[in-house]
């Protein structure tokens, strides 16, 4: 196992995972991202399936030896990845313009 790849790899997975169960639970979102996204939960959800995706290329793509199971396994890993950056960009883009307070 190359550990150089595979550290980097899972503590990107750990703070996809704790931003997405912070915007899960508690609608929080990284500051640089509040303005972008329009439905906080599904953009939690993506962020999850994302990191799944990584997980599954850490230890897949990393730790087994066998090379089907690993072809297989990356590959599985990639769609989780592809599917969760998916529905981020959709979270952005669903619910129109926010609704602004007072008059013009």
């Amino acid at each position: 196992m190359r550990l150089y790849l595979a550290i980097p790899l899972v503590v990107v997975a750990l703070l996809f995972v704790a931003s997405g169960v912070a915007a899960i639970t508690r609608s929080w979102v990284l500051p640089w991202n509040r303005r972008h996204v329009r439905r906080v939960r599904l953009y939690g959800w993506g962020q999850l399936v994302a990191a799944v995706g990584l997980c599954c290329q850490a230890v897949f793509g990393l730790a087994i030896s066998g090379i089907h199971v690993r072809q297989w396994g990356t590959m599985t890993g990639s769609v989780f990845l592809v599917t969760g950056l998916i529905v981020m960009a959709v979270a952005q883009r669903l619910g129109g313009e926010r609704q602004v307070s007072g008059t013009p």
